[in-house]
Parts: C-alpha cells; sequence; structure tokens
C-alpha cells in the first residue's frame, strides 16, 4: 500500500512517501523531504501561530500535496504536534490542512505522538529485548518513549523543543554562558519533573530520532551531501555530543551556517538542540545512543497502512 505522512512539526515540515508491506509491515520509503519551515516560531510567548510562520508552512504543505498526487497515494495523514497542539489557532491551522489540502490532518496528543514515534522507530529492525528508551527532540517538545518487543509502555511529552528553549533562553549571537546555562537547568527541571526515577533506571539502551540526533550524526561524519544510509545506525557518544555543544556554542548563527554537515535552516536552535539531547542522555543514564532515521513519519506510514 503506498501512503504518505506529512509531519507539521514546530521547527520543522517533513514528507515521507513509501510502500507498505500489508503483511510484515515493512516500510520502502519512496520519497523524503524536510523543509525547516518553524511553524511554532512565538508561540511559547503570544500562544499563536502568527501568519508568517503559517504562510511559510502553508507553501511547503502545498509543494507536498502536488507530490503525492503524483505518485498516486492510497491514503495520507498528517500529524500536527507541539506548536499547534499548544497554539490557540491551532484547529483553525488544522481545519484549513484538512478541508484546503486534503489531507488527513490530526492534532495528536503527547501521548499519541510517543507512541507513533517509537513504532516508527522499532520498524526494521528486531524487537527490543531490553529497556530501550527512544528520544524525540522536536521544536516545542521533547517525547522520551521507553518499551520492549514494538509496545511502548511509559511515554511522555515534556514542554522542551529547540525552538521553545531557544526563543526562551538565547538572546545573543553567539549565546552567552549564562544563557546556556539557564538553558540547561531549565531543560534538566523539565525533564526530571516528567521522567520518574523508577521509569528511567530499567533502560539499558537509547535511540535518538529527529533533526538535533542527525544533525549531530552527520556534523561528526563531517557529510556533504547528507546521507541518511550512513547516519541511520550511527553509535553517537554522549561526549561527542558535548564537545559539538561547546563547538557550535562559541560560533555565531552565520558561522554555523557553514558548518560542514549541518543544513543551514538548523542554524538558528542547533546549540538548544545540542544541550537537551545532551541533558536528555544525562537524566536517562545513556553514554551513547543509536541515531535513527525511522521516526513519527515511519509509525505514521504503519498506522496508515493498518500494520501498527
Amino acid at each position: 500500500m503506498r501512503v504518505a505522512v506529512v509531519d507539521i512539526g514546530t521547527n520543522s515540515t517533513r514528507l515521507l512517501i513509501a510502500d507498505v508491506e500489508s503483511g510484515g509491515g515493512a516500510v520502502q520509503a519512496r520519497v523524503r523531504r524536510s523543509q525547516v519551515t518553524r511553524l511554532g516560531h512565538g508561540v511559547d510567548a503570544s500562544g499563536k501561530l502568527d501568519d508568517e510562520s503559517v504562510q511559510r508552512t502553508w507553501r511547503v504543505l502545498t509543494e507536498y500535496r502536488e507530490e503525492i498526487d503524483e505518485l498516486d497515494c492510497e491514503a495520507n495523514l498528517a500529524v500536527l504536534t507541539s506548536a499547534v497542539r499548544d497554539a490557540s489557532n491551532g484547529p483553525e491551522f488544522a481545519g484549513r490542512v484538512r478541508e484546503e489540502l486534503g489531507l488527513d490532518a490530526k492534532v495528536l496528543s503527547g501521548d499519541e505522538e510517543a507512541q507513533l514515534t517509537f513504532l516508527g522507530a522499532m520498524s526494521g529492525r528486531p524487537a527490543a529485548v531490553e529497556p530501550t528508551v527512544v528520544i524525540d527532540i522536536g521544536g516545542g517538545s521533547t517525547e522520551f518513549v521507553v518499551g520492549t518487543g514494538r509496545s511502548a509502555g511509559f511515554h511522555v511529552s515534556t514542554p522542551s523543543g529547540v525552538v521553545r528553549m531557544s526563543e526562551r533562553h538565547i538572546h545573543t549571537d553567539p549565546p552567552r554562558p549564562g544563557e546556556l546555562q539557564a538553558l540547561r537547568e531549565d531543560t534538566r527541571a523539565v525533564f526530571l519533573a516528567h521522567l520518574p526515577e523508577d521509569e528511567r533506571a530499567p533502560v539499558r539502551r537509547g535511540i535518538a530520532v529527529a533533526g538535533t540526533a542527525t544533525s549531530a550524526a552527520s556534523i561528526e561524519m563531517e557529510l556533504d551531501p547528507y546521507d541518511p544510509e550512513r547516519v541511520h545506525g550511527h553509535e553517537l557518544l554522549l561526549a561527542t555530543v558535548e564537545l559539538l555543544e561547546a563547538r557550535l556554542a562559541e560560533m555565531t548563527e552565520e558561522q554555523r551556517r557553514e558548518v560542514v554537515g549541518l543544513h543551514p535552516d538548523r542554524a538558528p536552535t542547533i546549540v538548544a538542540g545540542m544541550i537537551l539531547l545532551s541533558v536528555a542522555m544525562e537524566v536517562m543514564g545513556l553514554e551513547q545512543v543509536e541515531v535513527s532515521e525511522h521516526d513519527i513519519l515511519y509509525g505514521g506510514a504503519l498506522r496508515v497502512a493498518g500494520v501498527g
């Protein structure tokens, strides 16, 4: 079954067109697209989606709709996450996506987002035999999903993402040490408030999905152009994340745009991303994580095809 999944996130808008086997549930990607649209710009402060961010995102969605039509997808799903969930005009935006673009738009709860993320991360790999946490750092929130086999157990969506935390704490370029420390302390407090110790303690393995983790892997390997096959399965050490954080924090945004392996559009938020990732690993007691290209898009594809 050929399906299309659009992830309308706080920081980026992404598309997956894939063929899903009805029996085993293998997902064969045909098209993957990602553009930084920053739909959630200013939502933390204003509580609403601003017109410029909506227009920016809408242009990308229109392009994706055309591609979905060209490839004769049998079904589609558009998932809307933290920015739309938190914005007062989020339901209105979701309605427009549904009615004007003909996409099956669903505003996911934090729990639903976590479940689809775990389902996607487990696709194409052996079932987890030991407690595994999937860490998904987004623009407005970070999801932690702990599970074994292919089923999520404990899962939580925390109100801390790269756009939200950047806007809240980083006001100079390059950021001042005090700003970075405040961001780190805020992140740690949020994570610990949402992650009970008895859920963290059994975890032995970590999988990191989404743009921050894949960017870290790409920068470490100095990939130009980006190569998803090399990124997928890359083992990322906590020590490496900390080194990348220190290196990127010393640069101006313009300098970060020139870093090999980093998409220029991620330059404004990558420092916050590295802090969130390092704190997430520390809180979960992980010295390394496996980076995965399989995330909520894959989970959505399985769900649309009736497999997951």
